[in-house]
């Protein structure tokens, strides 16, 4: 299976996984919410990766550098390994693995 397609599967679930634990922890709606769209969509975009499908791969791109910019700004302010600096981490791998072994670019 392509590497892209784990990653951004990985991303998915990483972002599932923290929207819940951020709601657990801080009852944050908004990171419940939030987690779990672009979880579900990252999700969406790997098995469309998986399956060919070339706007699933532009769609993970879209949200790997949206996450990776949102996150990069609460970085700049806080410093905090997590979920900031995972999340830019995460992006960035996806960002990468997208480009290079999904759309041969």
């Amino acid at each position: 299976m392509n590497p892209a397609v784990w990653i951004t599967a990985l991303f998915g679930i990483f972002n599932l996984v923290g929207g819940v634990i951020g709601f657990v922890k801080a009852k944050s709606k908004a990171s419940l919410m939030a987690g779990t769209l672009a979880g579900a969509a990252l999700l969406a975009s790997a098995y469309g990766m998986e399956r060919g499908i070339r706007p699933a791969a532009l769609a993970s791109l879209g949200i790997a550098f949206l996450l990776g910019a949102r996150f990069l700004g609460t970085w700049h302010k806080n410093h905090r390994l997590m979920p900031d600096l995972l999340m830019i981490l995460f992006s960035v791998a996806t960002l990468f693995a997208v480009i290079y072994f999904q759309l041969r670019l």
